[in-house]
């Protein structure tokens, strides 16, 4: 659950760009729910917009470190967030994962969303 300062921006931004389609939406006395599904996984997400909210932005949780999004073309992705006008924290790079006897490559980038959270996006293996 993510409590969004201004959820349509953040609806924009997790279905623009991240790829996420909008699934439902539940009113509760205090705020409203809105569940977005990746499609493929069937993983979901649910944004919250609390009806009272603070007056310049939610503080991110210190025990949270970023969420993580798999692309199938990190380059192509890069173009998009630029094109829909967000900033990368850092351009796509490469992360070497080490194993007990092997390694593999593979290429992430981050940014964050309309509410500070990091998000990082993985390359898929091809």
């Amino acid at each position: 659950m993510i409590r969004c300062f201004d959820i349509q921006k953040s609806m924009d931004f997790y279905t623009n760009l991240m790829g996420l389609k909008f699934d439902r939406k539940s009113n509760l006395e205090d705020c409203t729910l809105y569940y977005l599904k990746d499609e493929i996984s069937g993983c979901e997400i649910e944004l919250t917009e609390n009806f009272e909210k603070p007056e310049d932005k939610y503080v991110i949780g210190e025990a949270f470190g970023h969420f993580a999004f798999l692309s199938d073309n990190l380059d192509e992705f890069s173009k998009k967030a630029k094109k829909l006008g967000y900033e990368l924290l850092y351009e796509p790079f490469d992360i070497v994962l080490k194993g007990e006897n092997s390694s593999k490559v593979i290429k992430a980038a981050f940014l964050h969303d309309p509410d500070g959270n990091e998000i990082e996006v993985i390359e898929k293996e091809k």
